[in-house]
């Protein structure tokens, strides 16, 4: 199939349906050409990946009655009315009426291909959108819990699976915010262990004086404010899965005294002589290779590295981010009692055309704050520096150019609907829009006039 797209054209006169044929096709466009209305209609359903460029005076069921039953079955499809001069207003009413566009007879073939192909697009994308929604729908199992359609998330579930049967100790690559815990307690759910304790610890996180401590544990009295005995990590952990993130942070003389406990077996509390047996799976993170940190013990690092994962950034599965940012949304609104907010065809396109150096983070984040500020449109809160963990700032010269532009005509927008207090016709006047276009935009921002009319 054309890159292009997919056209049903409909038109009784067969020199007319062939040349325009003939121009869609040298323009990459595949076309399916019908000289009865009632043929066309027969091939649409709400998954037909083209769109419908009618005639509208034809024998029979006429352009307009096809429209019609068109949108009956696949409310979406976007449908391109060819008129005569004569037909202009009845093409007007049928776009109040759903029409995508309609284009007056004789029509400037340039002209015509790129509506065809704008038209192509938003049929692409909101059927993107409806697999999306059904994908979240019906995601179960590993599926529903490291969500994508991508080949490297595809060939992640797979290694996961695969590792979680060998109870070997793994070391998980990732950068930040890629779910490196996520995975981690994956392998422990579909492991043997997964009745046990699956225990993380963030080495990164707990002062230097107190890891020791934190993961062997200690008697009362083994320093100072030992009040009493505790338990460590390591003994908390034995018959589960133990996981170490940010390993690389883990001072060397801890090292060594890990190191022992993964080839022995036992650990003793600080502060005691009685070995401990344990029997754990350690499953250890990183974001740097820890063959290449001169910090980190090589000993260590073949002890722990009978197995390896590594998690791809969101940049380099970026057919994941629809369904992912809709996932969270959802949780978003469950969660804070909202309506779910839909993602519009402008969503998903910025939405793919962001770099997300925050990773799955980052994503999760924005789309919590979509679903809870239905007054804030994603092309806004991409451009936010809190959108991203991590970063400290946020360069807006880093966004994409689609992205920045649509940023700043939403502000325009929404400035407008303040300065009138949500006063359609003032707004209009102000932005000198067209009353269709400036509904089109707003939805697309997702702002609604309500919220800025005095209460």
């Amino acid at each position: 199939m054309s890159t292009e797209g997919l056209v049903l054209l409909v038109d009784d006169e067969a020199m007319v349906r062939e040349a325009t044929a003939q121009w869609l096709d040298l323009s990459g466009f595949e076309v399916r050409t019908y000289s009865r209305a009632e043929a066309a209609l027969e091939q649409i359903d709400p998954y037909c990946e083209g769109i419908l460029l009618t005639d509208v005076r034809m024998p029979g069921m006429d352009g307009i009655q096809l429209m019609q039953e068109t949108l009956k079955k696949a409310p979406d499809m976007p449908v391109i009315l060819l008129t005569a001069h004569g037909d202009v207003d009845m093409a007007t009413a049928a776009m109040r009426d759903g029409a995508y566009d309609f284009i007056e007879k004789p029509y400037v073939p340039d002209r015509l291909v790129e509506r065809i192909r704008r038209a192509c697009e938003k049929r692409r994308l909101t059927l993107e959108n409806l697999r999306l929604q059904q994908n979240l729908a019906t995601q179960s199992g590993l599926d529903g819990r490291l969500i994508g359609i991508s080949p490297a998330i595809q060939r992640l579930r797979r290694e996961i699976l695969s590792l979680a049967e060998l109870d070997t100790n793994v070391i998980i690559y990732g950068e930040t915010g890629t779910g490196k815990e996520l995975v981690a307690q994956c392998l422990h759910d579909y492991s043997k262990r997964a009745k046990k304790a699956f225990v993380p610890i963030n080495c990164g996180a707990i002062p230097e004086n107190l890891i020791e401590s934190e993961l062997f544990g200690h008697e009362a009295g083994a320093f100072t404010h030992a009040a009493k005995r505790r338990v460590g990590k390591f003994e908390y952990a034995s018959g589960g899965t133990l996981f170490l993130d940010e390993i690389e942070s883990m001072p060397l003389h801890l090292q060594i005294k890990m190191l022992r406990a993964l080839q022995e077996h036992v650990i003793e509390r600080l502060g005691a002589n009685t070995p401990i047996p344990v029997d754990l799976r350690v499953l250890a993170a990183a974001k740097v290779d820890l063959r290449e940190d001169p910090n980190f013990r090589e000993d260590l690092f073949y002890r722990l590295s009978v197995s390896e994962l590594h998690i791809p950034p969101l940049r380099e599965r970026i057919e994941d981010v629809p369904l992912l940012f809709a996932h969270y949304v959802r949780r978003g609104a469950l969660d804070h009692d909202r309506e779910e907010r839909s993602l519009s065809d402008h969503d998903l396109d910025a939405l793919q055309s962001y770099a997300w150096p925050g990773n799955v983070r980052e994503l999760k984040n924005v789309a919590i704050r979509y679903a809870i500020d239905h007054r804030a449109s994603l092309v806004e809160l991409l451009s936010r520096p809190q959108a991203l963990q991590s970063q400290p700032v946020m360069n807006r010269q880093s966004l994409p150019l689609a992205v920045q532009v649509a940023e700043y005509e939403a502000r325009l927008i929404r400035d407008a609907l303040e300065q009138h207090q949500g006063n359609i016709k003032a707004v209009m006047e102000a932005l000198d829009l067209p009353r269709r276009t400036l509904n089109q935009k707003m939805q697309r921002y997702g702002l609604n006039r309500c919220d800025f009319t005095p209460q």
